[in-house]
């Protein structure tokens, strides 16, 4: 590497660098572009120094080293209103987002194809899109729930999907933050059996397994 021991100007009208500034970039008709990585290649980084900050092109946003882990230097919070929606669960490296929808996608649908096991669904959080299309291409039902979030084309995004049961279970911790629930039954992606899958109750919290077949609410999610 190369070392400079003074302060740095970069500009273009020759003028000396700003006193309080180690590096002072002065341009009118061009931006600063930083070091540009994938995810996998920032968590490669060893012993990140505290500060520091590069573009992540896998989430496209600026991230940074708190010293602790890689954080999102746009500083979102659960409540928020982005992308879409309502931002109800953030994940440990805060690289990580999921944001449901402000309203019901449907006050009674089935989840589909009572009888049939799809197979390959998960409960984890994470998994509510891949669950979602393992339905929707295994069900050739019409209008059930999977389908209903799979096809929404809402606030200018069409990635939504049904949430698995972990998920759903974070939406119903923050169902006073995100708004509009009833106090009914509400389906997630994640079966159970042949004949049932995984639903919550948002009067009381209580996750049950549910016939495919019976009328439930849907909301839907997206993640990034």
């Amino acid at each position: 590497g190369i070392s400079l021991f003074a302060q740095v100007g970069i500009n273009s009208d020759n003028s000396a660098p700003n006193s309080s500034a180690g590096l002072d970039v002065n341009f009118n008709n061009k931006g600063f572009l930083p070091p540009r990585m994938t995810t996998t290649q920032i968590n490669a980084i060893v012993t990140p120094a505290e500060g520091l900050e590069v573009y992540n092109t896998t989430i496209h946003h600026m991230v940074f080293f708190d010293g602790n882990g890689w954080q999102r230097t746009d500083g979102f919070h659960v409540g928020d209103s982005y992308a879409g929606g309502i931002i109800f669960y953030i994940d440990s490296t805060r690289q990580h987002v999921l944001i449901s929808a402000t309203t019901d996608q449907s006050a009674g649908t089935q989840w589909g194809c009572y009888g049939t096991t799809i197979g390959g669904t998960s409960t984890a959080i994470g998994t509510g899109q891949a669950n979602t299309t393992a339905i929707v291409t295994h069900c050739g039902t019409v209008g059930i729930a999977a389908r209903i979030c799979d096809a929404l084309v809402l606030n200018g995004y069409s990635d939504w999907f049904l949430p698995s049961k972990d998920e759903l279970n974070q939406m119903y911790l923050q169902k006073t933050i995100i708004g509009g629930f009833a106090n009914y039954y509400y389906w997630s992606s994640s079966e159970d059996s042949a004949n049932n899958a995984w639903v919550q109750y948002f009067s009381s919290g209580f996750q049950l397994s549910y016939y495919k077949n019976s009328t439930v609410y849907a909301r839907a999610i997206r993640a990034f």
